[in-house]
């Protein structure tokens, strides 16, 4: 029988398929092939003995959460408490742009900042929404409850920015746990102990743990020159076809750092990536 992981606790898989869910186990071959069942797998699996028997091809896969076939990453930035971080927010594009995943960037506590706070941020904000990523704010639900119809989607981004929060206000029903924050540690405590799709205005979503680390994993130093989408409209008129906007001389993407159009926190991002 064919289904889909929803959520996995330990060694416990549990499969959604026609005839329900099954709580199923691995079979032991994966282990030796050095493969693992991840939620949003789809799996062909015996339900008599509760047994996952074959992985079928994935479309894309993440590592941290732990995840397959995913739709849709939806960026939960927080603004302030913890405080907003670029690099953060850069490195979940790069790694989106780079598996095949939508992002979706929801910037979150803006109700937090002083008015000069504010207006110090609103330029980033417009940036991103400029060079083509869907932005919202927390607040906008009616906009971000249209997102997840027919797709598999996941809540991800710093501990403490408000993920499980979020989904709370989306839907009351789900009265996930939320942390407090740590003033001292400027982050919050981790409260999402498992991964699990959840049914949400027909669609899944995945509220996963909060990250204490990222990288790029499987990708090149180019991959992650090449997942800067805005990068891309000038490479053509560097004066070298594989320029990596670092040393290069006549580099169109430097001149364009310097004249603002591209936000120079995403260009001090990008070089500290490839270090």
């Amino acid at each position: 029988m064919q289904g889909k992981i929803v959520k996995q606790i330990s060694n416990d898989y549990t499969v959604k398929s026609l005839d329900g869910l099954f709580v199923c186990k691995a079979r032991g071959k994966f282990r030796n092939l050095g493969l693992s069942p991840k939620p949003g797998d789809e799996v062909i699996f015996d339900e008599d003995n509760k047994y996952i028997l074959e992985i079928l091809p994935r479309k894309n896969e993440l590592y941290r959460p732990t995840l397959a076939n995913i739709d849709i990453l939806l960026i939960i930035t927080s603004l302030k408490r913890p405080d907003f971080s670029s690099n953060l927010l850069d490195k979940f594009l790069v790694i989106c742009e780079y598996n095949r995943i939508k992002p979706i960037i929801i910037f979150t506590k803006a109700d937090l900042l002083s008015k000069d706070e504010m207006d110090e941020v609103k330029p980033i904000i417009d940036y991103y929404k400029q060079i083509g990523y869907e932005v919202y704010m927390n607040d906008d639900i009616s906009s971000i409850k249209k997102i997840f119809y027919g797709k598999v989607c996941v809540f991800a981004g710093q501990s403490g920015a408000g993920k499980s929060t979020l989904l709370n206000r989306i839907d009351p029903d789900l009265n996930l746990k939320t942390g407090e924050i740590s003033l001292a540690l400027n982050r919050g405590k981790h409260t999402t102990r498992h991964t699990e799709l959840i049914e949400l205005y027909g669609g899944l979503v995945a509220d996963t743990p909060g990250f204490s680390a990222l990288d790029f994993t499987g990708m090149s130093k180019a991959d992650i020159r090449d997942n800067f989408i805005e990068f891309n409209l000038y490479r053509d008129e560097c004066q070298f076809r594989d320029c990596f906007h670092i040393h290069e001389k006549k580099c169109m993407v430097k001149e364009k750092v310097l004249d603002g159009t591209i936000l120079k926190s995403r260009y001090d991002n990008y070089i500290n990536f490839l270090k």
